[in-house]
């Protein structure tokens, strides 16, 4: 087990590092943005700015490594992100700031991709489980040191931009002088909306309206941190431990999933959000140990939703269109990120900080009503029929080729030379 480890070692590092600059940016630019004045509507742009660009890249960069190879494409991917942070620094301007957020949720789904399609080549069936566990946790870990740098290092001036775009640069280094020969094609997905509506029309919904909810939280959570008074610590720990509780509570509420009928499970998390929404409306936190305390029940519960409902639609899916489900359902949750920070942004800007909980209070119930009416239109899929529950970090890194290498935990190994049943070698 150690040799397998020590085997994809290089690979770790330079995805570390590439979750380091991407967790450091995502809590600078909305602080940063805020000392320049810039509005909570432009800084909620700045979210679905980083969520289109994330979306196309998930689209598009399978064929950009196809055309360049995975070490060119990831050098481009690694230099696009530098770039984009470095001229953010220079360029104090909002519109600009939005743009070059795109390019950088786009670069940085490519550079995500391409060494997740490495770590999957290198998976055998006996130790696959680990390494998806220790690359998500490493992920994670890099992700909570990353936000939490900007508490020891100032917001002002041009240091945490450098210090992003030189980890951006370190993490190709890895990748560059990596001896392996080349995995197999990205994972390719396509957002068939009809289809995933007939397979599972919950899934479609909550899905969307997940990443309404996450996609504002994510982007708005350090916003709000500073509207209610938080210093930069105060706002690092806010946003960290959100989603640390979510990746805490997946296995116990994935256990649960697995012995019910998932939409009640729903249920549960939508009730628990909604009362978590109803705290920060009605009761503001005063003090830096209360706001991260509610933060991390609202992280266990928004979190999540999007792994449950990707087992539920899976239920309901054949064995052979797992990935296109996942992937579809993926790139829905994305799209819900384009819209609900531009939403919360806008209200935040007319009203007050509160305007992001009402939106995340609004989707939350929509999910509670429209999963209880489900319940009166379809039965539960049998316990017999019933797909594995994967947990999934809960971060906005999540790419085809995470599915694709979720998807192969629960697949047997095949006996045609390391190719699996779900069919890694395949574009």
């Amino acid at each position: 087990m150690p040799r397998s480890l020590l085997s994809i070692a290089s690979l770790l590092l330079g995805s570390a590092f590439l979750f380091f600059a991407g967790g450091l940016t995502g809590v600078l630019l909305p602080v940063r943005g805020g000392i320049e004045g810039f509005s909570s509507f432009w800084l909620g742009l700045l979210g679905t700015g980083w969520a289109v660009g994330y979306v196309s890249g998930c689209l598009y960069v399978p064929r950009i490594v196809t055309r360049s190879g995975h070490i060119r494409a990831y050098s481009v991917m690694a230099a696009c992100a530098c770039i984009s942070i470095l001229l953010t620094s220079m360029l104090m301007v909002p519109i600009a700031w939005v743009v070059l957020r795109a390019l950088a949720g786009f670069a940085f789904a490519g550079a995500a991709m391409i060494v997740e399609s490495w770590l999957t080549e290198r998976s055998s069936s006996s130790v696959r489980g680990v390494i998806f566990g220790t690359y998500t946790m490493v992920n994670l870990f890099a992700t909570t040191v990353g936000q939490m740098v900007i508490a020891v290092v100032p917001a002002e001036g041009v240091h945490l931009f450098t210090i992003s775009a030189i980890f951006y640069v370190v993490a190709l280094l890895p990748t560059a002088l990596t001896r392996s020969p080349a995995p197999a094609p990205l994972a390719r997905v396509t957002l068939d909306v009809a289809k995933l509506w007939r397979n599972s029309p919950i899934a479609v919904v909550a899905v969307f309206l997940t990443g309404v909810s996450n996609g504002t939280f994510g982007t708005l959570a350090a916003v709000y941190g500073r509207d209610i008074g938080l210093d930069l610590a105060g706002i690092a720990l806010f946003v960290s431990a959100s989603i640390l509780a979510g990746a805490a509570t997946q296995i116990p509420v994935g256990y649960i999933s697995d012995k019910m009928d998932r939409r009640y499970v729903v249920i549960g998390i939508a009730i628990v959000a909604i009362i978590s929404d109803g705290f920060f409306l009605n009761n503001a936190p005063k003090d830096t140990w209360s706001a991260v305390i509610h933060a991390a029940v609202f992280g266990a519960a928004i979190f999540t939703f999007y792994p449950v409902l990707v087992a539920h639609a899976n239920d309901h899916a054949a064995p052979e269109d797992s990935l296109q489900t996942s992937g579809g359902l993926l790139l829905m949750i994305g799209v819900g990120s384009i819209v609900g920070p531009l939403i919360a942004g806008a209200l935040m800007s007319a009203w007050n900080e509160q305007g992001l909980f009402i939106v995340t209070l609004v989707s939350h119930t929509l999910i509670l009503l429209y999963a209880i009416w489900r319940l009166t239109q379809r039965k539960a899929a049998p316990g017999d029929e019933k797909s594995r529950f994967i947990p999934i970090a809960p971060m906005r890194t999540r790419t085809p080729q995470t599915i694709l290498m979720a998807d192969q935990l629960a697949e047997p190994e095949a006996d045609d030379g390391g190719e699996t049943a779900t069919g890694a070698r395949q574009p």
